[in-house]
Protein backbone atom coordinates (compact mmCIF):
# COMPACT_ATOMS: atom_id res chain seq x y z
CA UNK A 1 0.00 0.00 0.00
CA UNK A 2 1.08 3.53 -0.57
CA UNK A 3 0.45 4.58 3.02
CA UNK A 4 0.69 2.57 6.21
CA UNK A 5 -1.93 2.54 8.97
CA UNK A 6 0.54 4.36 11.21
CA UNK A 7 1.09 7.22 8.80
CA UNK A 8 -2.61 7.47 8.06
CA UNK A 9 -3.35 7.57 11.79
CA UNK A 10 -0.95 10.46 12.25
CA UNK A 11 -2.50 12.35 9.37
CA UNK A 12 -5.96 11.76 10.83
CA UNK A 13 -4.91 12.96 14.26
CA UNK A 14 -3.78 16.23 12.78
CA UNK A 15 -7.24 16.94 11.40
CA UNK A 16 -9.53 15.07 13.78
CA UNK A 17 -11.13 18.12 15.32
CA UNK A 18 -13.37 18.53 12.27
CA UNK A 19 -17.00 17.57 12.87
CA UNK A 20 -17.35 15.60 9.65
CA UNK A 21 -18.14 16.56 6.11
CA UNK A 22 -21.87 16.43 5.37
CA UNK A 23 -23.67 16.36 2.05
CA UNK A 24 -25.06 19.85 2.50
CA UNK A 25 -21.58 21.32 2.23
CA UNK A 26 -20.30 22.46 -1.15
CA UNK A 27 -16.85 21.10 -2.04
CA UNK A 28 -14.64 23.58 -3.85
CA UNK A 29 -12.10 22.10 -6.28
CA UNK A 30 -8.42 22.87 -5.84
CA UNK A 31 -7.51 24.76 -8.99
CA UNK A 32 -3.86 24.76 -8.01
CA UNK A 33 -3.57 21.00 -8.63
CA UNK A 34 -1.44 19.85 -11.53
CA UNK A 35 -4.14 18.27 -13.69
CA UNK A 36 -2.22 16.21 -15.98
CA UNK A 37 -33.71 -15.15 19.85
CA UNK A 38 -31.32 -18.10 20.73
CA UNK A 39 -33.69 -20.76 19.28
CA UNK A 40 -32.26 -24.26 18.75
CA UNK A 41 -28.65 -23.27 18.40
CA UNK A 42 -26.31 -25.13 20.75
CA UNK A 43 -23.09 -24.33 22.56
CA UNK A 44 -21.30 -26.26 19.84
CA UNK A 45 -22.34 -23.57 17.39
CA UNK A 46 -20.54 -20.91 19.41
CA UNK A 47 -17.23 -22.67 18.79
CA UNK A 48 -17.40 -22.37 15.00
CA UNK A 49 -14.56 -19.90 15.10
CA UNK A 50 -12.25 -22.68 16.40
CA UNK A 51 -12.91 -25.16 13.62
CA UNK A 52 -10.06 -25.65 11.26
CA UNK A 53 -12.42 -25.80 8.30
CA UNK A 54 -13.06 -22.07 8.33
CA UNK A 55 -9.40 -21.49 7.46
CA UNK A 56 -9.68 -23.51 4.24
CA UNK A 57 -10.38 -20.47 2.15
CA UNK A 58 -11.84 -20.66 -1.33
CA UNK A 59 -9.46 -19.74 -4.15
CA UNK A 60 -10.90 -17.87 -7.12
CA UNK A 61 -9.15 -15.77 -9.75
CA UNK A 62 -6.04 -15.46 -7.63
CA UNK A 63 -7.83 -14.16 -4.52
CA UNK A 64 -9.13 -15.99 -1.42
CA UNK A 65 -12.70 -15.85 -0.07
CA UNK A 66 -14.38 -17.06 3.12
CA UNK A 67 -15.34 -20.77 3.27
CA UNK A 68 -17.92 -20.58 6.08
CA UNK A 69 -21.27 -19.83 4.35
CA UNK A 70 -19.31 -19.64 1.11
CA UNK A 71 -20.57 -17.20 -1.49
CA UNK A 72 -22.58 -14.97 0.82
CA UNK A 73 -19.94 -12.19 0.82
CA UNK A 74 -18.44 -11.07 -2.45
CA UNK A 75 -15.14 -9.49 -1.41
CA UNK A 76 -11.86 -11.32 -0.74
CA UNK A 77 -10.45 -12.01 2.74
CA UNK A 78 -6.74 -12.07 1.92
CA UNK A 79 -3.97 -9.82 3.20
CA UNK A 80 -4.38 -7.20 0.49
CA UNK A 81 -8.07 -6.82 1.27
CA UNK A 82 -7.45 -6.74 5.01
CA UNK A 83 -5.00 -3.88 4.55
CA UNK A 84 -7.58 -2.07 2.43
CA UNK A 85 -10.23 -2.57 5.15
CA UNK A 86 -7.89 -0.97 7.67
CA UNK A 87 -7.36 1.96 5.30
CA UNK A 88 -11.13 2.33 4.82
CA UNK A 89 -11.47 2.55 8.60
CA UNK A 90 -9.37 5.74 8.53
CA UNK A 91 -11.44 7.19 5.70
CA UNK A 92 -14.47 6.95 7.98
CA UNK A 93 -12.54 8.30 10.96
CA UNK A 94 -11.67 11.48 9.11
CA UNK A 95 -15.06 11.73 7.39
CA UNK A 96 -16.92 11.44 10.71
CA UNK A 97 -14.66 13.86 12.56
CA UNK A 98 -13.26 11.10 14.78
CA UNK A 99 -16.63 9.62 15.76
CA UNK A 100 -17.18 5.87 15.70
CA UNK A 101 -20.81 6.08 16.84
CA UNK A 102 -23.53 8.65 16.17
CA UNK A 103 -26.28 7.16 18.37
CA UNK A 104 -26.43 8.77 21.85
CA UNK A 105 -25.22 5.81 23.90
CA UNK A 106 -25.39 5.94 27.70
CA UNK A 107 -23.27 3.34 29.53
CA UNK A 108 -23.89 0.45 27.09
CA UNK A 109 -23.47 -3.07 28.49
CA UNK A 110 -23.25 -5.11 25.30
CA UNK A 111 -22.27 -3.87 21.82
CA UNK A 112 -22.37 -5.94 18.64
CA UNK A 113 -20.51 -5.18 15.41
CA UNK A 114 -22.00 -7.18 12.52
CA UNK A 115 -19.45 -7.87 9.78
CA UNK A 116 -16.55 -6.67 11.90
CA UNK A 117 -13.88 -7.43 9.27
CA UNK A 118 -10.43 -6.87 10.74
CA UNK A 119 -12.05 -5.71 14.01
CA UNK A 120 -10.60 -2.19 14.13
CA UNK A 121 -13.95 -0.55 14.89
CA UNK A 122 -14.76 -3.12 17.61
CA UNK A 123 -11.37 -2.64 19.27
CA UNK A 124 -11.60 1.15 19.29
CA UNK A 125 -15.15 1.08 20.66
CA UNK A 126 -14.08 -1.41 23.36
CA UNK A 127 -11.49 1.13 24.52
CA UNK A 128 -14.05 3.91 24.35
CA UNK A 129 -16.51 1.87 26.50
CA UNK A 130 -14.28 -0.28 28.75
CA UNK A 131 -17.26 -1.44 30.86
CA UNK A 132 -19.08 -2.80 27.83
CA UNK A 133 -18.65 -6.20 26.18
CA UNK A 134 -18.01 -5.75 22.47
CA UNK A 135 -18.80 -8.68 20.17
CA UNK A 136 -17.60 -8.63 16.58
CA UNK A 137 -19.06 -11.17 14.15
CA UNK A 138 -17.78 -12.03 10.70
CA UNK A 139 -17.61 -14.84 8.16
CA UNK A 140 -13.80 -14.81 8.13
CA UNK A 141 -11.31 -15.27 11.02
CA UNK A 142 -9.20 -12.29 9.98
CA UNK A 143 -9.20 -10.42 13.31
CA UNK A 144 -5.97 -9.83 15.25
CA UNK A 145 -4.70 -12.21 17.92
CA UNK A 146 -4.34 -9.46 20.51
CA UNK A 147 -7.22 -7.18 21.53
CA UNK A 148 -8.81 -5.72 24.68
CA UNK A 149 -10.24 -8.15 27.25
CA UNK A 150 -13.77 -6.80 26.71
CA UNK A 151 -13.73 -7.78 23.02
CA UNK A 152 -14.92 -11.13 21.63
CA UNK A 153 -14.77 -12.16 17.98
CA UNK A 154 -17.14 -14.84 16.66
CA UNK A 155 -17.50 -16.45 13.26
CA UNK A 156 -21.20 -16.09 12.47
CA UNK A 157 -23.52 -15.18 9.63
CA UNK A 158 -25.73 -12.17 10.26
CA UNK A 159 -28.23 -13.48 7.70
CA UNK A 160 -29.03 -16.53 9.88
CA UNK A 161 -32.46 -16.58 11.55
CA UNK A 162 -30.97 -16.73 15.07
CA UNK A 163 -27.95 -14.89 16.38
CA UNK A 164 -25.72 -16.13 19.19
CA UNK A 165 -27.50 -14.43 22.09
CA UNK A 166 -30.99 -13.94 23.52
CA UNK A 167 -33.35 -11.34 22.09
CA UNK A 168 -33.57 -7.97 23.85
CA UNK A 169 -30.00 -8.31 25.13
CA UNK A 170 -27.82 -5.88 23.15
CA UNK A 171 -27.40 -2.21 24.00
CA UNK A 172 -26.19 -1.18 20.54
CA UNK A 173 -25.76 -2.94 17.19
CA UNK A 174 -23.54 -1.52 14.44
CA UNK A 175 -23.08 -2.24 10.75
CA UNK A 176 -20.80 -0.60 8.19
CA UNK A 177 -20.48 -1.00 4.40
CA UNK A 178 -22.71 -4.08 4.11
CA UNK A 179 -23.88 -3.30 0.59
CA UNK A 180 -23.98 -6.43 -1.57
CA UNK A 181 -23.75 -8.72 1.48
CA UNK A 182 -27.44 -9.65 1.79
CA UNK A 183 -30.33 -10.48 -0.49
CA UNK A 184 -32.47 -8.13 1.60
CA UNK A 185 -30.93 -5.88 4.23
CA UNK A 186 -34.41 -5.31 5.69
CA UNK A 187 -34.04 -8.78 7.26
CA UNK A 188 -30.99 -7.51 9.17
CA UNK A 189 -32.87 -4.42 10.32
CA UNK A 190 -35.76 -6.58 11.61
CA UNK A 191 -33.34 -8.94 13.39
CA UNK A 192 -31.54 -6.01 14.95
CA UNK A 193 -34.88 -4.75 16.31
CA UNK A 194 -35.45 -8.21 17.85
CA UNK A 195 -32.06 -8.52 19.50
CA UNK A 196 -31.48 -4.96 20.69
CA UNK A 197 -32.74 -4.26 24.21
CA UNK A 198 -35.71 -1.97 24.86
CA UNK A 199 -34.28 1.54 24.65
CA UNK A 200 -31.22 0.26 22.77
CA UNK A 201 -29.90 1.52 19.45
CA UNK A 202 -29.15 0.22 15.97
CA UNK A 203 -26.89 2.13 13.58
CA UNK A 204 -25.75 1.64 9.99
CA UNK A 205 -22.94 3.50 8.23
CA UNK A 206 -23.29 2.77 4.55
CA UNK A 207 -21.78 4.00 1.30
CA UNK A 208 -24.09 4.59 -1.64
CA UNK A 209 -22.27 3.27 -4.72
CA UNK A 210 -23.41 5.82 -7.31
CA UNK A 211 -20.95 8.44 -8.56
CA UNK A 212 -21.99 12.11 -8.28
CA UNK A 213 -20.68 15.38 -9.64
CA UNK A 214 -22.07 18.88 -8.97
CA UNK A 215 -20.20 21.02 -11.49
CA UNK A 216 -20.50 19.25 -14.83
CA UNK A 217 -16.90 18.02 -14.94
CA UNK A 218 -17.91 14.32 -15.14
CA UNK A 219 -18.41 13.07 -18.73
CA UNK A 220 -21.39 10.81 -19.41
CA UNK A 221 -19.00 8.10 -20.64
CA UNK A 222 -16.47 8.43 -17.78
CA UNK A 223 -15.02 4.95 -17.12
CA UNK A 224 -15.59 5.06 -13.35
CA UNK A 225 -19.23 6.00 -13.88
CA UNK A 226 -19.65 3.11 -16.31
CA UNK A 227 -17.89 0.73 -13.86
CA UNK A 228 -20.32 1.70 -11.07
CA UNK A 229 -23.28 0.93 -13.33
CA UNK A 230 -21.85 -2.45 -14.37
CA UNK A 231 -21.04 -3.24 -10.74
CA UNK A 232 -24.65 -2.53 -9.82
CA UNK A 233 -25.93 -4.64 -12.72
CA UNK A 234 -23.77 -7.59 -11.67
CA UNK A 235 -24.93 -7.31 -8.07
CA UNK A 236 -28.58 -7.25 -9.10
CA UNK A 237 -28.03 -10.31 -11.32
CA UNK A 238 -26.73 -12.11 -8.23
CA UNK A 239 -29.54 -10.88 -5.96
CA UNK A 240 -27.10 -8.86 -3.85
CA UNK A 241 -28.27 -5.22 -4.16
CA UNK A 242 -25.76 -2.46 -3.56
CA UNK A 243 -28.10 0.55 -3.43
CA UNK A 244 -29.36 0.25 0.15
CA UNK A 245 -27.98 3.31 1.94
CA UNK A 246 -30.69 5.76 0.90
CA UNK A 247 -33.44 3.32 2.01
CA UNK A 248 -32.14 2.68 5.53
CA UNK A 249 -34.08 5.44 7.27
CA UNK A 250 -37.38 4.15 5.89
CA UNK A 251 -36.51 0.52 6.68
CA UNK A 252 -35.61 1.44 10.27
CA UNK A 253 -38.97 3.15 10.74
CA UNK A 254 -40.88 0.26 9.15
CA UNK A 255 -39.14 -2.20 11.51
CA UNK A 256 -40.34 -0.25 14.57
CA UNK A 257 -37.38 1.94 15.47
CA UNK A 258 -38.14 5.45 16.73
CA UNK A 259 -36.10 8.65 16.91
CA UNK A 260 -34.57 7.61 13.58
CA UNK A 261 -31.92 10.06 12.36
CA UNK A 262 -29.95 10.30 9.14
CA UNK A 263 -26.79 12.17 8.18
CA UNK A 264 -25.31 12.09 4.69
CA UNK A 265 -21.67 12.83 3.89
CA UNK A 266 -19.77 13.52 0.69
CA UNK A 267 -16.63 11.49 -0.03
CA UNK A 268 -14.45 12.84 -2.87
CA UNK A 269 -13.19 10.14 -5.24
CA UNK A 270 -9.67 11.55 -5.12
CA UNK A 271 -7.88 14.64 -3.70
CA UNK A 272 -9.45 17.13 -6.14
CA UNK A 273 -10.97 19.43 -3.46
CA UNK A 274 -9.27 22.60 -2.30
CA UNK A 275 -10.40 22.24 1.34
CA UNK A 276 -7.59 20.46 3.25
CA UNK A 277 -9.91 18.10 5.13
CA UNK A 278 -11.81 17.10 1.99
CA UNK A 279 -8.49 16.70 0.19
CA UNK A 280 -7.28 14.33 2.93
CA UNK A 281 -10.50 12.33 2.71
CA UNK A 282 -10.16 12.21 -1.07
CA UNK A 283 -6.55 11.06 -0.88
CA UNK A 284 -7.52 8.22 1.50
CA UNK A 285 -10.54 7.26 -0.60
CA UNK A 286 -8.56 7.22 -3.85
CA UNK A 287 -6.05 4.82 -2.29
CA UNK A 288 -8.92 2.75 -0.85
CA UNK A 289 -10.54 2.49 -4.28
CA UNK A 290 -7.33 1.76 -6.15
CA UNK A 291 -6.31 -0.93 -3.65
CA UNK A 292 -9.79 -2.44 -3.64
CA UNK A 293 -10.90 -2.14 -7.26
CA UNK A 294 -9.83 -5.63 -8.28
CA UNK A 295 -11.46 -7.17 -5.18
CA UNK A 296 -14.61 -5.13 -5.70
CA UNK A 297 -14.83 -6.32 -9.30
CA UNK A 298 -13.63 -9.93 -9.59
CA UNK A 299 -16.44 -11.89 -7.89
CA UNK A 300 -19.18 -9.54 -9.04
CA UNK A 301 -18.13 -9.34 -12.69
CA UNK A 302 -17.13 -13.03 -12.89
CA UNK A 303 -20.20 -14.50 -11.16
CA UNK A 304 -22.69 -11.78 -12.05
CA UNK A 305 -21.69 -10.92 -15.62
CA UNK A 306 -19.76 -14.01 -16.72
CA UNK A 307 -16.52 -12.15 -17.44
CA UNK A 308 -13.15 -13.88 -17.27
CA UNK A 309 -10.38 -12.62 -15.02
CA UNK A 310 -8.45 -11.45 -18.07
CA UNK A 311 -11.42 -9.47 -19.38
CA UNK A 312 -11.89 -7.86 -15.98
CA UNK A 313 -8.24 -6.88 -15.62
CA UNK A 314 -8.14 -5.28 -19.08
CA UNK A 315 -11.35 -3.39 -18.37
CA UNK A 316 -10.05 -2.02 -15.06
CA UNK A 317 -7.06 -0.26 -16.66
CA UNK A 318 -9.13 2.73 -17.77
CA UNK A 319 -11.15 2.68 -14.55
CA UNK A 320 -7.96 3.11 -12.52
CA UNK A 321 -6.91 6.02 -14.71
CA UNK A 322 -10.31 7.66 -14.21
CA UNK A 323 -10.06 7.26 -10.45
CA UNK A 324 -6.93 9.39 -10.46
CA UNK A 325 -8.23 12.15 -12.76
CA UNK A 326 -8.59 15.28 -10.61
CA UNK A 327 -10.16 17.19 -13.47
CA UNK A 328 -13.40 15.28 -12.71
CA UNK A 329 -14.86 16.53 -9.44
CA UNK A 330 -16.66 13.30 -8.53
CA UNK A 331 -17.76 12.03 -5.15
CA UNK A 332 -19.83 9.33 -3.43
CA UNK A 333 -22.24 9.59 -0.51
CA UNK A 334 -22.09 7.87 2.87
CA UNK A 335 -25.31 7.57 4.85
CA UNK A 336 -25.32 7.23 8.64
CA UNK A 337 -28.69 6.13 10.08
CA UNK A 338 -29.48 5.31 13.69
CA UNK A 339 -32.69 4.52 15.59
CA UNK A 340 -33.90 3.47 19.04
CA UNK A 341 -36.07 0.50 20.05
CA UNK A 342 -38.98 1.79 22.20
CA UNK A 343 -38.59 1.09 25.92
CA UNK A 344 -42.03 -0.56 26.11
CA UNK A 345 -41.28 -3.13 23.36
CA UNK A 346 -39.95 -6.60 24.23
CA UNK A 347 -39.32 -8.97 21.32
CA UNK A 348 -39.88 -12.73 21.40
Amino acid sequence: MAASSTSLNSQFSAGSSNDGRSVGQVIEPDDSENLSEVGERTEEDSTKSLRDSIFNYIQENGRTYHSYMAGSYMLPNDLAENERLDLAFYVYKVLFGGRNIFAPLNAPIKIMDLGTGTGKWAIEVAREFPNAQVIGTDLSPIQPEWYPANVKFIIDDASEDDWMMPPNSISYIHTRTMLGSFTDFRDVVRKAFRYVEPGGWFESQEVYPSIYCDDGTMPADWPLLRWAKLHDEAAMNMGRPLRIANKLKRWYTEAGFVDVKEEVFKVPINPWPKDPQFKLIGRFHERNMLDGLQGFSLAFFHRGLGWTKEEIEVYLVDVRKALQDKRVHAYQKVYVVWGRKPENITSK
